[in-house]
């Protein structure tokens, strides 16, 4: 599996945009090779986004390829500059004691991306979670083992919330199998207030909550959980993220994630409206309250 890293994301994004300047500049991989000295199968890595791109050498290019307009070489330098950026930068370093790599990257890869459309058989979704609930979540997965560990896990999540409530908010798109409002977290009242917290998130624009019920019956969407983060003007960036015990999975080739639309989209028609669902969502919460 690729080793796909925040940095990638970006850097493959920097890439296709200096590809499409220097395919409109007529310029071969080879004479831009000259340009730079170096080989065929740098520039090659840089356009994909496997190596970054040094400030003397993003100059270089824009030169080369005739970017005169100030627009676009700010958008050039600053995506440049946030490939290359470390990882200490963002808010979860304060938080590394508790957070494995494959966490941080998922905390990155969000910061980053625009879209986030989900799938969840059996928890609500860590962006939808409740303080509670999450510490019900994080205490029964037996990872951490102090109070003060445990503390700190449900603060990253809550702060991970921020992107939902924030400025420039991410579109976020949930699908919930029937199950992920009937699995008791944490007993009736923590399930009747994270229920609740649900039916509200509804209200914002930016989020879209639907139920695929038990009624339903077989569909395609039923074997496990994923995540499919889309990245600004770029589908091809497009990223899954499964989660096991041991660690996240990320798909970043296009027909695994063209795979994956079209299990979102499956799910998406098979599931309640917006409306039903939360219709369905209100009414599990009052059978809390018996």
């Amino acid at each position: 599996m690729p080793n796909v890293k925040p940095s990638t994301v970006l850097g493959r994004q920097l890439g296709d945009e200096l590809r499409r300047f220097r395919d409109a500049a007529g310029l071969t991989t080879a004479a831009v090779a000259e340009v730079l000295d170096c080989t065929k199968g740098k520039i090659s890595r840089i356009e994909n986004g496997h190596v970054p791109v040094r400030t003397p050498d993003l100059v270089a290019l824009m030169q080369a390829y005739g970017v005169d307009d100030p627009a676009a070489r700010e958008r050039l330098t600053a995506l440049a500059r946030r490939a290359n950026r470390r990882r200490r930068e963002g808010w979860w370093h304060d938080y590394s004691s508790v957070l494995s790599d494959s966490y941080r990257d998922q905390i990155e890869m969000e910061a980053i991306c625009d879209t986030i459309r989900t799938y969840e058989v059996q928890l609500v979704p860590g962006l939808l979670q409740t303080a509670e609930y999450g510490r019900a979540v994080t205490v029964a997965s037996r990872t951490w083992k102090t109070a003060e560990e445990i503390d700190r896990f449900v603060d990253v999540r809550l702060t991970r919330q921020e992107r939902l409530t924030g400025d420039a908010p991410i579109d976020y798109w949930a699908i919930l199998a029937e199950s992920a409002l009937r699995q008791e977290v944490g007993g009736t009242a923590v399930m009747r207030a994270q229920l609740e917290h649900l039916a509200s998130m509804t209200e914002r624009s930016n989020v879209t909550v639907q139920v695929l019920p038990f009624s339903r019956g077989a569909h395609s969407g039923m074997f496990g959980p994923y995540l499919l983060l889309s990245f600004p003007q770029m589908a091809s960036l497009d990223l899954v993220l499964t989660e096991a015990p041991t660690g996240n999975i990320w798909i970043e080739g296009e027909l695994e994630v063209a795979r994956y639309r079209a299990l979102f989209d499956d799910a998406r028609t098979a599931a309640l409206p917006p409306t039903e669902s939360l219709e369905l969502i209100h009414r599990v919460a009052k059978e809390y309250r018996r």
